[in-house]
């Protein structure tokens, strides 16, 4: 076993796109970052690039629609590492168009059940398995990444910015990952832990398409923000870049 007093981090989905940032922008303050892939060789390589940019970094087998994908993450980060200072729930799906169209009278359960799977199913698990390594580090964060598409508010609201994208299945999964945030938050008030929900932005990722404005390279900001907040940090909210998001 490493240590305690390096810090420790597991990012699930981080072989790529936003979870990968995340994880070089955490590396880069000196965090140890353990990388969740469901490929493991394409973990692995990311770890190693990680690695030539002088950050400590490895990779481990983490798959959302595997039975036991998180007992095995807890059972490696238990014997290895004994603690949990940050876990950053990076991986989600998305299985239908996001802009430009309204779904709502005709998403199939089927990408119903599989989007609520991985987007808030499979996250409750982990962070559940997890917990008892997260209470053992001197201050817990746990990082939600959620979407501006999870807000009732703006959805609701006259001449809304997000307007055209009513994509039923994904924002309503990302709302009740929402929900867990400020439930989880509650219990834990009492604690070191802070729980929080992230929009990263509209990331020209292969969920978010070659249309969005912002660039892969600048998606970490709002992760590592929230990862690393100090004592007197928010705990229960839904920022992004350090603003806050109405609900």
């Amino acid at each position: 076993m490493e240590q305690q007093s390096e810090k420790v981090a597991f990012i699930t989905g981080a072989n790529r796109g936003i979870g990968f940032e995340t994880a070089k922008g955490l590396g880069a303050l000196g965090i140890k970052v353990i990388i969740g892939a469901r490929d493991t060789a394409k973990g692995e390589a990311a770890a190693k690039q990680l690695q030539t940019l002088g950050y400590k970094a490895e990779a481990i087998h983490y798959d959302a629609n595997q039975a036991k994908s998180a007992d095995a993450a807890f059972e490696y980060l238990n014997k290895h590492y004994g603690k949990l200072d940050i876990l950053v729930n990076n991986a989600g799906i998305n299985q239908e168009q996001l802009m430009g169209s309204n779904n709502s009278s005709t998403v199939s359960a089927d990408t119903l059940q599989q989007t609520f799977h991985s987007n808030l199913f499979a996250v409750i698990e982990l962070t559940q398995k997890l917990l008892p390594l997260i209470k053992k580090a001197p201050a817990g964060r746990i990082v939600n990444l959620s979407s501006i598409l999870a807000s009732l508010t703006l959805h609701s609201m006259a001449n809304s910015p997000i307007d055209p994208a009513k994509a039923f299945a994904y924002n309503a999964s990302k709302t009740a990952l929402n929900v867990y945030t400020v439930h989880l938050a509650h219990e834990l008030r009492e604690t070191n832990i802070k729980v929080n929900s992230a929009h990263p932005g509209w990331v020209k990722t292969e969920l978010g398409g070659d249309n969005a404005p912002m660039e892969v390279a600048d998606s970490y900001k709002t992760s590592v923000q929230l990862a690393t907040l100090d004592a007197d940090g928010a705990s229960g909210g839904f920022f992004h870049q350090g603003e806050a998001l109405p609900w």
